[in-house]
């Protein structure tokens, strides 16, 4: 042990070994001849992402990994290396102002990580050293602390409970910080710990930190004079959950800090991209052509027209030809890098700044929806991530849990089967414990009795220090309830002595007690599922419990099967030992014990089932069948029997009477007599003719399932799942899959039965990778859903816990609030952010095209066509509020008629839209340079005579620009608030102070002033107005007429079938 920790000290790398050894209290154990403390790491926890000192550096390195940001470094670093023709503060001041926008969101949401860091790590604990207790900050706690807990104070670090002041040496604690239950969990002390602490000498070996919260801690206690004991989940008091119903304990710090699970389980924000973010770097790539293109053309006509005679250089001071031939390339370059700083306001660089800003406020519509507030849990709607707002308007498949999401995860027993015999809980109460006996003869005593102390006896219970009973929810499959008043009077009073418990996991699907009675018999009780059950019983009793099974789970019932073994001395004595070593064990514990469960769970007795009711959330069906009206698909993923999710599956109105189910099953598969996967083959081969082949061909723009005459829906179990995913080498694995997957793609609903977690996160993945990458959304509220919510986007919030929505993007209370979430919020986020970005594009290419045109009649001189004032502050100031006030606040369509429209995948961000803005665009820059070229045909504008220069040549094309596209916006605008017509207008007003302002003072830090009483002198002129009015009348034309000509809108079926069809964009 001192070679590993000498080691591990000079190679200062922990994670070589596989276990670390405490010493608790620091104390040195008997017997070590030199004591070197391991190092570990302290107790601060740090969740935030920058430093004072490495704020700066790091967040400007994060920022200009972005290409339009370095794309516009670039462009600065060039205006201030050669001589271009517009100042570096034109490009620089935007950029300044998107990097600093950018860099005070980030710091301000560091800063409050540093804020909560910093509550937590000051918090002052209480601990024992040398024999006195300590107030120390949390932050200050080492491995090997001894720590005092009181009640209702969280833990501050993953301790071991070493006392309580408890009488049985337990403790009780809520996680509900960590996974959101709130029920009470008892931890035990570790066996023969002495009473006083200060003298223990004892060393605690336990594996290295790892994130699972739940499974074992894998720990030996060892005492130096006594016998190794071993460590579990049992002993391990998690940090950040609270100590409840007990007044004291004391606990040795084995993780502290960032190595503890809470801080290992830390999650930073999704990276998930969506599909506008993709949508906008391909245009940007296409604007970044154009560019190229044209500086190379201006660069190339402009040594055309160099070389004729007389157009390089006045006759006075030519050059020679060497003169002319030194540094031509280089020149030419220099040129070339000139005119792409002239025209590079075409790539909107505010752009950027504006998408972050809609998707962050625009989230706060989310959160304050009243819609979704649930009372019950006095909660609403929560946003976790505000980068994926539009991508809930492009959802094609939504992937759902049964248990708890579709269901109120609420159980009531309804009946109950003992021996084959049905016994159901009805009002008028028999002598036999409330049950009211339908067709089992009361002689059956023994296998009653058997029966009601299986299910008193194979559970967890705690008893509060009020007296008040609570079950804890361990096993997830149980349905039984605490017992009624009535029910009190009927309790067994035999006393058992609990051996071992055999707890339940997922995969097992069953838990397991042996207890001893007072007449000296071991029993084994065991309850779980009947798939998990029946193969461990004698064949002959699964017959006459099967038939009630199955009618049970066909109505839609919950069943849970109960079956015991009786244990002889020395079978008792076998088990019993090998449970202790599995348990001591520090490598594989878990394989080990489910290798000494598996032995001792067979051959057991069947006893009986019973039967509950989960019954479905609030308007399930009706969000299930709005969904489906939108064209959205739904699968349903769940670890439940095939009938019982089959039944939810109607009761939601996934299944319609007229849908023809196809099966692929286990039991489908054992039907002909063949191998497994020759049968799997032949029915993927007849389903997919079936549901592909022989389906009438989809409409554009429409999902084929809902043309199509024959509905299909889709039911395949876990078993023949893994033979879909993962078929023998001589089998094509990809050709299943590619079968597989069609055939569900063209049924109207999917239910997949008897899935483990990461065959559902399988499902997702496949669905999402497959041809066209549709957008998924997976809805769950277990800590069994986590991986499929990974894979997709949101998580719901439901009563087994919060792991789900800790690693969700979303999350809302009730199923029934995800119709809203969807159809509403989602489709006006798309329709809004689509528009805001193509509206960017543009308003830049109107603004820059008129530029490039200018270069035609300067020589291509590189003369600028506006002031520099104009170039900095017209993304910024001048055009930046009414986008980002219409892509919070538009509504195209009511709520009321969203809720029955869906929206096809990224419909208003393909290459067609795109190309009817751009060119839109160039239709309004060429109306508005050669417009106004037309009033310069006759020069004298003025009253007096003079004439107007290119100042105010350019002035006046900006003035037409910059009214004609925010008027454009307004025309677009079908939902006004005062915001609109604050930001609208007032943009419009601050235009025209601006540039009597800017034009109407000498300002001294200028050294040449351009607009110096241009705008004032431009306003002079008749003819000014009258092409400025027209020019504005001229652009806009084709949009009044088409709000003339058009119907008014409203909420009627046209309009629906408008948004259905993804016509409305386009009229945007």
């Amino acid at each position: 042990r001192r070679i590993c920790s000498l080691r591990r000290i000079c190679l200062r790398d922990e994670k070589r070994v596989d276990s670390r050894t405490i010493y608790v209290g620091h104390r040195q154990c008997p017997g070590t001849e030199a004591f070197i403390a391991p190092k570990f790491c302290d107790n601060r926890i740090v969740s935030s992402k920058y430093t004072v000192w490495n704020f700066l550096p790091k967040n400007l390195f994060e920022q200009f990994r972005r290409i339009a940001n370095f794309y516009f470094l670039i462009i600065f670093l060039v205006q201030v290396i050669v001589d271009t023709p517009t100042s570096p503060v034109t490009s620089g001041l935007p950029l300044f102002f998107v990097i600093t926008v950018t860099a005070i969101k980030q710091g301000y949401e560091d800063w409050l990580r540093h804020k909560a860091d910093k509550e937590v790590n000051k918090y002052l604990v209480t601990v024992l050293e040398d024999g006195r207790r300590i107030r120390k900050e949390s932050e200050r706690i080492k491995v090997g602390d001894v720590v005092e807990v009181v009640e209702d104070e969280t833990f501050p670090c993953d301790l071991i409970l070493l006392q309580s002041s408890r009488d049985d040496d337990t403790c009780f604690v809520t996680t509900a910080s960590l996974d959101g239950e709130s029920n009470h969990k008892t931890h035990y002390t570790v066996p023969d710990t002495e009473k006083d602490l200060e003298s223990l000498t004892a060393t605690i070996e336990c594996e290295q930190p790892q994130p699972d919260l739940y499974k074992y801690v894998s720990a030996r206690h060892t005492l130096s004079w006594k016998r190794s004991v071993s460590l579990g989940p049992e002993n391990l008091l998690l940090k950040g959950a609270t100590l409840k119903n007990t007044k004291k304990i004391y606990g040795v710090a084995v993780y502290t800090g960032m190595e503890t699970k809470m801080a290992l389980n830390y999650q930073g924000k999704s990276q998930k991209r969506s599909a506008v973010e993709k949508s906008i770097n391909a245009f940007l790539l296409v604007y970044l052509c154009i560019l190229l293109s044209k500086a190379l053309v201006c660069t190339t006509l402009k040594y055309v027209w160099q070389s004729r005679d007389g157009q390089d250089e006045p006759w006075y001071n030519q050059k020679t030809q060497k003169e002319k031939d030194a540094y031509k390339f280089l020149k030419m370059f220099t040129d070339f890098l000139s005119f792409m700083v002239l025209f590079n306001f075409i790539i909107p660089v505010s752009m950027y700044v504006t998408v972050e800003m809609q998707k962050f406020l625009g989230s706060f519509f989310i959160t304050w929806d009243k819609d979704f507030f649930d009372p019950e849990i006095q909660e609403g709607a929560l946003v976790n991530t505000s980068d994926l707002n539009e991508e809930l308007g492009q959802v094609e498949y939504v992937f759902t849990d049964k248990t708890g999401t579709l269901t109120q995860n609420n159980m009531e027993f309804i009946e109950c089967c003992i021996d084959g015999f049905q016994y159901k809980n009805r009002d008028s109460c028999s002598e036999l414990d409330s049950f009211c006996v339908t067709d089992g003869p009361v002689s059956k005593l023994h296998e009653k009795e058997l029966f009601l102390r299986a299910l008193c006896l194979c559970h967890t219970v705690q008893v509060k220090e009020a007296g008040d009973m609570e079950t804890v929810s361990e096993d997830q499959i149980d349905g039984l309830l605490p017992p009624t008043e009535q029910q009190k009077e009927c309790l067994f009073l035999d006393l058992y002595e609990l051996l071992h418990v055999l707890n339940f996991d997922p995969v097992r699907r069953r838990m397991s007690v042996i207890v001893r009675s007072k007449a000296g018999e071991t029993l084994l009780f065991c309850k779980g599922a009947d798939s998990s059950i029946f193969p461990r019983v004698r064949s002959e009793e699964v017959d006459r419990i099967r038939v009630h099974v199955e009618r049970n789970a066909t109505e839609g019932y919950r069943t849970l099967c109960v079956a015991y073994k009786q244990l002889c001395t020395e079978e008792y004595v076998e088990v019993d030992a090998k449970l202790r070593e599995a348990r001591l064990a520090l490598q594989d514990r878990e394989e080990k014990l489910m290798a000494v469960y598996n032995q001792v769970e067979t051959g057991m007795s069947l006893i009986g089932a019973t039967a509950v009711e989960d019954r479905l959330q609030e308007e399930a069906a009706e969000t299930m069948e709005a969904l489906q009206e939108a064209g959205i698909k739904v699968w349903v993923l769940t670890g439940d029997k095939m009938e019982t999710a089959k039944s939810t599956c109607y009761a939601c109105r996934l299944f319609q009477r007229g849908t023809e189910l196809l099966e692929l099953t286990v039991r489908t598969l054992e039907d002909g007599g063949r191998k497994r996967e020759e049968r799997l083959h032949e029915l993927l081969l007849e389903y997919h003719k079936k549901a592909v082949q022989d389906a009438p061909p989809a409409k554009l723009g429409v999902r084929s399932w809902v043309t199509a005459s024959q509905e299909y829906g889709f039911i395949i179990d876990g078993a023949t799942l893994s033979l879909v995913l993962n078929s023998s080498p001589e089998a094509s694995s990809t050709r299943y899959k590619s079968l597989f997957l069609q055939i569900c793609q063209n049924c109207t609903a999917v239910l997949c039965c008897r899935m483990a977690p990461l065959q559902k996160a399988q499902i997702v993945k496949m669905v999402k990778n497959s041809k066209g990458s549709p957008i998924t959304l997976s809805i769950g509220d277990g800590a069994n859903d986590v991986s499929m919510i990974l894979e997709a986007h949101v998580g719901i919030k439901g009563k087994e816990g919060r792991q789900a929505v800790r690693n969700s993007d979303y999350a809302i209370p009730k199923l029934k609030h995800l119709k809203k979430l969807l159809l509403a919020h989602g489709h006006l986020y798309y329709v809004r952010i689509a528009h805001l970005v193509q509206y960017f594009f543009y308003k830049n290419l109107c603004f820059i095209l008129p530029q490039f045109l200018y270069q035609f009649f300067c020589g291509y001189s590189q003369q600028p066509l506006y002031d520099a004032a104009y170039l900095t502050m017209y993304n910024i100031c001048f055009t930046s509020m009414p986008i980002l006030a219409y892509s919070l606040l538009e509504q195209h369509i009511a709520i009321e008629s969203l809720m029955d429209t869906a929206i096809a995948k990224n419909a208003t961000l393909r290459w067609g839209p795109f190309l009817y803005w751009t060119t839109l665009g160039i239709f309004h820059g060429l109306l508005f340079f050669f417009g106004v070229r037309c009033l310069f045909s006759n020069p004298a504008l003025q009253d007096n005579g003079q004439v107007f220069g290119n100042w105010s040549y350019g002035t006046i094309v900006f003035t037409v620009l910059v009214f004609t596209v925010t008027l454009k916006l307004a025309l677009d605008t079908r939902h006004w608030t005062w915001i609109n017509h604050l930001v609208i207008w007032g943009s419009l007003a601050f235009y025209v102070f601006f540039s009597f302002f800017w034009g109407g003072i000498i300002w001294p830090f200028l050294q040449q002033q351009r607009l110096y009483f241009v705008f004032a002198n431009m306003l002079s002129s008749v003819s000014a107005w009258l092409v400025i009015i027209l020019l504005i009348l001229l652009s806009l034309l084709p949009e009044i007429l088409v709000l003339v000509l058009r119907k008014p809108r409203g909420p009627h079926r046209r309009q629906v079938r408008k948004a259905h069809n993804h016509v409305v964009p386009f009229c945007l």
